[in-house]
């Protein structure tokens, strides 16, 4: 598995920090990570983006932004307004191919959901995960409302035939609600796929040294680490 997808049921999910711990759980195996963020927006000239978050967070990860664009809007729209070419799925799969070549694993961390427009033809990240046949990672909320989010997403996997390697849950409350803890149980079912992982709510304000050393701990072997939906599950109902 040399590329994963990863992207979020919308905005401020925690796709950042999710996909900053896949990069650490492969590096502490000792295997090499590259990440892509195909666009960036909302964000200034010289600002760090998500990619250095990633890298600070993650350790010896290779960051690739391809572009940013002021404006906190769609890609598309974005590039429209700030007379920028957009980021079109050949350019992404062109700086993936290259990583990929030299990296053991290479990660594409999208900008809000699976069809937010990447370019004035539509373009989106399912275009992207459908060209590298890339599986796909899906994060989600934890409260009320993920379950439709979810299965949303789901279904627009399904029907564009991709790989859903599964959902991680981006956010985990450290006192979660009634309505957290049914959330954990419904989601494999909502996704038609099985739960990755639970990152815990404020990780990215960790030192990334305890980051990096705790990263496996949230996440199941399928992304590098030793999480156990069931055992995680039963201590939190």
């Amino acid at each position: 598995m040399a590329v994963i997808v990863v992207t979020g049921t919308g905005t401020e999910v925690g796709k950042t920090v999710v996909t900053a711990a896949v990069a650490a759980a492969f590096r502490a195996q000792g295997r090499s990570v590259a990440v892509v963020k195909p666009t960036q927006t909302g964000i200034a000239a010289g600002e760090d983006g998500d990619v250095a978050e990633v890298v600070r967070l993650g350790g010896d990860v290779t960051g690739v932004e391809l572009a940013r664009f002021p404006e906190p809007l769609a890609p598309a729209t974005a590039a429209r307004r700030a007379k920028m070419a957009a980021v079109r799925p050949g350019d992404v799969v062109e700086a993936v191919e290259k990583l990929a070549a030299e990296h053991d694993l290479v990660l594409v961390e999208g900008a809000g959901g699976l069809l937010v427009r990447l370019d004035e033809d539509g373009a989106t990240l399912a275009d992207v995960a459908r060209l590298l046949a890339a599986p796909v990672i899906v994060v989600v909320a934890a409260g009320l409302g993920t379950l439709n989010t979810t299965a949303l997403t789901a279904e627009a996997l399904r029907a564009r035939k991709l790989e859903q390697l599964g959902v991680v849950v981006g956010s985990w409350p450290g006192e979660p609600d009634l309505a957290e803890r049914c959330n954990l149980a419904d989601l494999p079912e909502a996704a038609g796929a099985p739960l990755l992982g639970a990152v815990p709510e404020r990780a990215g304000s960790l030192a990334p040294s305890e980051f990096r050393a705790r990263a496996g701990s949230w996440l199941a072997p399928p992304l590098g680490g030793v999480w156990d939906a069931e055992t995680f599950g039963a201590a939190v109902r």
